[in-house]
């Protein structure tokens, strides 16, 4: 397998971590980027201690300048690939959402791929070759109340994968959208705390009446069948596969 520099946004813990440990282990540099650049030099750091090949850098992902800036930070150094996975979560009914929040989940995981992609878009073009993968959710094809935030900028990545995926059709540049159910993570506990909350139920509730109860296979997602599924759309074989919806779902959308 050739050996890529991956760009990973969120990248200090959860799914942005997890995908980067699997990266450095099959010989990929990675670059753990997140808005707290103490976390993002930690994980790094873990990274490195463990045989891996990894640096950090701090961005906003919904600074522009910040983020158009991100090429000329990097020096010589050209992203092979983009990994779109910087998310946070709030969750509320819509007569109580506030409006500076509803915008800040949307400019964090919709606006920021598209700023990011913008950015490193010229030198994938100019080597021929890029792989863009966002994170998406298992809330880019379906929806589940008091998440219309965070619903609207998980579809609206799949729309946004479409048209660059038709801009770089003359390139081997792809562009996919990964779409678990639900990955145990630190975000995913939050939210079955506030659910719990929401709907008066207990967190082991949460779990089997809301997360997993649309799921046939009654299971979490993992960190490493994400980070497969990326490895695989890096790679040659991958590439015509472009502007599309990778569902792991344990068969949610089947019904």
């Amino acid at each position: 397998m050739t050996k890529r520099t991956v760009f990973i946004t969120g990248g200090a813990s959860g799914i942005g971590f997890g995908i980067a440990e699997a990266m450095v282990k099959q010989g990929h540099h990675v670059i753990i980027a997140d808005i707290n650049e103490g976390a993002a030099q930690e994980a790094a750091a873990k990274l490195a201690r463990n045989n891996g090949s990894a640096s950090a850098i701090a961005v906003d992902v919904c600074n522009a300048a910040q983020v158009a800036a991100l090429p000329d930070a990097l020096g010589d150094i050209t992203v092979d690939v983009l990994i779109n996975n910087a998310g946070i979560q709030h969750i509320s009914r819509l007569e109580d959402f506030p409006a500076d929040k509803w915008q800040q989940l949307i400019n964090i995981m919709l606006v920021g791929p598209a700023l990011l992609t913008q950015a490193f878009l010229p030198a994938m073009r100019e080597q021929n070759f890029g792989r863009i993968i966002n994170v998406g959710s298992i809330h880019s094809i379906v929806a589940s109340p008091f998440k219309s935030a965070y619903v609207a900028a998980k579809h609206g990545l799949l729309g946004f994968a479409k048209t660059i995926a038709l801009e770089t059709g003359d390139c081997d540049v792809t562009i996919n959208t990964l779409c678990p159910a639900y990955v145990k993570t630190p975000l995913v506990e939050q939210q079955i705390a506030a659910q719990a909350k929401e709907n008066n139920l207990t967190e082991e509730e949460v779990v089997s009446k809301i997360m997993l109860e649309p799921m046939p296979k009654k299971q979490f997602i993992s960190v490493t069948e994400l980070a497969d599924t990326a490895s695989f759309l890096m790679s040659s074989s991958a590439r015509n596969i472009t502007g599309q919806t990778m569902i792991l779902d344990g068969g949610w959308t089947a019904r």
